[in-house]
């Protein structure tokens, strides 16, 4: 644009600006046309100068026509209250535009919009600064939303009523703006992050006003803010470049917010600050609140792993991480919730491997040594099955890690962590600990093996494989029940009913849900080779001790489920493993390495099965 032609557009310019405040101050009735006429002016400028980076004139003639409007605004004859008002509706939508034209673009576009945010009522501003916002999210570039988010940062601060129903109607947008912006601008680490911290100084400011409110709205808000700087931690964390180093402290600044929210890293990674930070923001049933904060308990998870990841963090947070882990450790219905959260960051798909492979040094350091359960001793619990299907998610969620990880240190880690985790949920159907489920009748127990094994998916087979070895490994450490010599004690010595037994016929009914799977068909091979070891290995186990002890309190000696197992478990698993090893196309050392210790146990078990059918051929 040749210097002529800047003069010419600059009265354009002029002309537009005045023609609109005679409207709006006349009442006129064209208003509306003329100030759609100079947005639509002024956008097409921006993209012009956009779609040219690397012009220097046409970044020159942007920062001419931006001081031009600076200078229309702040100048002797300022418009009034009614054109102020009418312009506001146009004009900071239509400079943030120019935003990613150059600093010099961005630096005049925001005091633009600061003048307006000082001179305009500030919830009308609020409604102004979120639309544009809204509109600008779904745009080509969404970097153009720096200006607007500054504006709306500050204008937070000039409000003096309905603080907390002002706050909902702008966070939505704000995040829906920084979900647009992790995925858009993620090659322009520059622009992505000062959005982020724009966007972190916004819940600042609101945390800061909260302070001066009466207790009851002070608490919204603050529980408003915390829920969002978790749906943003969960954002920059999906975000993060391949070096960790460019994220931290973005994440710390994160972290500074978060005991200014109430939030604390037990409260975190047990669930519970999340859920009452959530009980407060939704008082009102009917808002939908909720939806701009999907991500808010891996938010929450992710702010403890960033405090296992660096101290530097953690003490930005306020917080203690060996203090922390030490709790969790002695604590055993906390070990169980912070398990349970960890599945939000070993079922994303979006997190850098990296983020995963500390969450299982994690996993391991609070599950690590031998640990004295310690429940919460004032209120004792009255339910521990609320715990399994986080415990069981978390589980299966770190079988897809074993799965898919590129690095064999992690899917080693990670196997570690799995074994740990099925553990725990083999602790919580024992548990005396919690005086529930020492009560819960053996039957009930082998219910909810059998639901965790008949639910798992293909990727849960190895979980499968590690809780059919925890029963056999809990069987093994109780002394098998004889015959009852008087009530209430066996000829073992052991004090209580017999019902309090793990031996009982439930025990065959887990072996058979791997040999012989309830949606029939036959066991797979590879895919189901861990499993079919672990029952396998479980029926040796029961049958020999059986056998040993002369009881058959599991019912295994009844001919009728000697001949079951023979001829519907063992025998066509003996098929199939003969036919998988003599198939060509199968790698010979891989298959080997996978059956034969499956073949070695099969046979020990037919040939138990068939001595003992042999023994007693008249047997019931």
């Amino acid at each position: 644009m040749a210097e002529k032609e800047l003069r010419a557009v600059v009265l354009r310019l002029r002309h537009s600006l005045s023609s609109c405040c005679k409207s709006i101050e006349g009442g006129e009735e064209e208003t509306s046309g003329l100030l759609e006429e100079l947005a639509s002016f002024l956008d097409s400028i921006s993209e012009a100068a956009t779609s040219e980076p690397e012009n220097e004139e046409a970044r020159k003639n942007a920062v001419e026509l931006l001081l031009e409007i600076q200078s229309f605004l702040v100048s002797s004859s300022t418009p009034n209250q009614a054109v102020v008002d009418a312009l506001s509706f146009e004009l900071p939508k239509a400079v943030s535009k120019f935003a990613g034209v150059s600093d010099r673009c961005l630096e005049i576009a925001d005091s633009i919009i600061d003048w307006f945010v000082g001179r305009c009522n500030p919830r009308d501003m609020i409604s102004i600064l979120s639309e544009a916002l809204d509109s600008l999210s779904t745009s080509s570039d969404p970097g153009y939303a720096a200006p607007l988010l500054t504006g709306l940062s500050k204008v937070f601060v000039s409000i003096k009523r309905h603080h907390f129903k002002q706050a909902k109607l702008a966070v939505p947008v704000v995040l829906n703006v920084l979900k647009v912006v992790s995925v858009e601008l993620a090659d322009r680490d520059a622009e992505r992050v000062l959005l982020f911290n724009i966007a972190l100084a916004m819940a600042d400011s609101i945390c800061v006003v909260s302070t001066k409110l009466d207790r009851g709205e002070s608490e919204e808000l603050q529980s408003l803010m915390g829920l969002f700087i978790l749906q943003i931690m969960a954002l920059v964390s999906a975000s993060i470049p391949s070096e960790q180093s460019g994220c931290t402290p973005l994440v710390s600044e994160i972290c500074k917010l978060l005991p200014r929210c109430g939030l604390t890293y037990l409260g975190l990674i047990t669930e519970s600050d999340v859920d009452a930070k959530i009980s407060i923001v939704t008082k009102d049933k009917e808002d939908d609140i909720m939806t701009s904060f999907p991500d808010m308990k891996l938010g929450a998870s992710l702010s403890v792993i960033w405090g296992h990841i660096s101290n530097e963090i953690a003490e930005q947070a306020g917080e203690n991480m060996s203090a922390l882990k030490d709790k969790l450790q002695h604590n055993q219905v906390q070990r169980w919730e912070a398990i349970g959260m960890l599945k939000h960051i070993f079922s994303s798909v979006i997190l850098p491997w990296d983020i995963k492979r500390h969450t299982v040094e994690f996993l391991l350091g609070i599950t690590n040594g031998s640990f004295t359960p310690n429940c919460h001793n004032d209120e004792p619990i009255t339910d521990c099955s609320i715990y399994m299907p986080s415990l069981f998610a978390t589980a299966q969620a770190i079988t897809k890690v074993i799965m898919h990880s590129p690095d064999s240190t992690l899917r080693k880690n990670s196997f570690e962590a799995l074994k740990r985790a099925s553990f725990f949920i083999f602790e919580l159907l024992h548990s005396k600990s919690t005086h529930v489920l020492a009560d819960t009748p053996i039957p009930e127990r082998i219910d909810i093996l059998q639901a965790l094994i008949t639910n798992s998916d293909s990727s849960s087979i190895s979980m499968t494989a590690i809780l059919l070895d925890l029963v056999r490994g809990e069987l093994r450490k109780e002394t098998l029940p004889k015959k009852s010599t008087n009530e209430g004690v066996d000829e073992a010595g052991n004090h209580g009913s017999p019902t309090e037994s793990a031996w009982t016929e439930r025990i065959l009914e887990l072996v058979e849900l791997v040999l012989r799977p309830p949606h029939g068909g036959q066991p797979s091979f590879p895919e189901h080779g861990e499993a079919v070891l672990a029952a396998l290995n479980l029926y040796r186990f029961v049958l020999m001790k059986e056998l040993a002890g002369k009881t058959n309190k599991t019912g295994v000696l009844f001919r009728k489920n000697l001949l079951r197992a023979c001829n519907e478990w063992l025998v066509p698993l003996r098929t199939i493993v003969s036919s998988t090893m003599a198939d060509p196309e199968n790698d010979p050392d891989e298959v080997a390495g996978m059956l034969n210790p499956i073949e070695l146990v099969l046979y020990h078990c037919i040939e138990l099965v068939e001595q003992n059918l042999s023994a007693n051929p008249d047997s019931p």
